[in-house]
């Protein structure tokens, strides 16, 4: 569990789905850490979501020459269930936007307000690459 974590850009992410129909959102970093969550999932579940959700992201960033011959940059993830749909969006270097929702949500106005967010925030949805550090007192 990230203890560190405040959880300080959950209110931005509530705005997220404050509409008919979405149900959670999640900021990750593209190595699965939760960054931070709406305030309708708990943050266990926030937290293994990340983990997938990074996962995901991956391998559809892998399958870019499926959809053209060159390097293809990728941009959403869609992901139909019976019951409804996860987006995931870039969100900066580093960090991801995901989004789930009812089968019945207006998908257009997902990603709207999804892209938004990511716009509004600009530096505040970055997640820089994880340093190697030393803890302080120890031997370098």
């Amino acid at each position: 569990m990230n203890d560190h974590m405040n959880n300080e850009l959950g209110w931005m992410l509530d705005e997220v789905v404050r509409m008919p129909e979405a149900r959670h959102a999640i900021l990750l970093s593209a190595d699965g850490m939760l960054r931070s969550h709406s305030e309708g999932i708990d943050r266990d579940e926030a937290e293994r979501q990340a983990a997938a959700l990074s996962g995901l992201q991956s391998i559809s960033r892998s399958t870019s020459e499926f959809c053209d011959h060159e390097e293809t940059p990728w941009r959403q993830t869609l992901v139909e269930f019976a019951g409804g749909y996860v987006f995931l969006i870039a969100a900066g270097p580093g960090a991801y936007l995901a989004v789930s929702a009812t089968e019945d949500v207006d998908m257009e106005a997902v990603t709207y307000r999804m892209q938004k967010l990511v716009d509004r925030l600009g530096k505040e949805l970055t997640s820089p690459p994880r340093q190697n550090t030393t803890w302080l007192g120890s031997p370098a």
